[in-house]
C-alpha cells in the first residue's frame, strides 16, 4: 500500500534510499570517494528532514503487509506547474514485482492532483536499463550534463501529463 510518509518514517526512508541506490553504485563503480554526492552516500536524515519540514516536499512510501517501507519517492513542486520526481526506489529484494511501476503510477496521479503538467527526472545516463524503463512510461530524454563531482553523466528526462 502506498501512503504519505510521516515525519517519524524519515529514518526508515533514509535507509531504504541508501540501500536501494547502493546497488547502482556497486554496479557502476561509484564510491563515497569518487561520488560522495551520489544518492547512496549523500542522503541523510538531516537532508530528508529538511525536505520534509522546510521544503514541504510530498513524500510517499510503499508499505509491505508487515508495515515495512519497501519503496519510496518524493516530489519537488515548482511554481510553473512542473515538478521533479526524486529518489523513486524499491528495496532490492522486492524489485521486479511491479512496486516501482505502482509507485510511478501513483506519482503521476499525485502530480496531476497538484496541478502539474510536466514532470522531470534525472538518472545516471549510463544506466541504459533504467532509462529504457522510464521511456516505457512516456518519459523523453531531453539532455545530458557532466559534473566534475560525479564519475558519470547525468541524464535528464521529462514527461507531459
Amino acid at each position: 500500500m502506498i501512503r504519505e510518509v510521516k515525519r517519524n518514517d524519515i529514518p526508515e526512508c533514509v535507509q531504504l534510499i541508501r540501500n536501494s541506490f547502493i546497488t547502482v553504485a556497486n554496479e557502476f563503480g561509484f564510491t563515497v570517494e569518487n561520488a560522495p554526492a551520489f544518492t547512496a552516500f549523500a542522503i541523510t536524515e538531516e537532508k530528508l528532514f529538511h525536505q520534509f519540514d522546510e521544503e514541504k516536499r510530498p513524500m510517499y512510501a510503499y508499505y509491505s503487509e508487515s508495515n515495512e517501507i519497501i519503496g519510496y519517492y518524493s516530489l519537488k513542486l515548482f511554481d510553473n506547474n512542473t515538478c521533479e520526481l526524486n529518489n523513486l526506489c524499491v528495496i532490492p529484494q522486492h524489485r521486479h514485482s511491479n512496486i516501482g511501476k505502482n509507485l510511478l503510477n501513483d506519482a503521476f496521479e499525485k502530480i496531476r492532483k497538484f496541478g502539474c503538467k510536466k514532470v522531470y527526472i534525472s538518472i545516471v545516463e549510463e544506466n541504459r536499463i533504467l532509462r529504457k524503463w522510464y521511456e516505457g512510461f512516456g518519459f523523453v530524454h531531453i539532455y545530458t550534463k557532466k559534473f566534475d563531482f560525479f564519475p558519470f553523466t547525468c541524464g535528464y528526462m521529462e514527461k507531459d501529463l
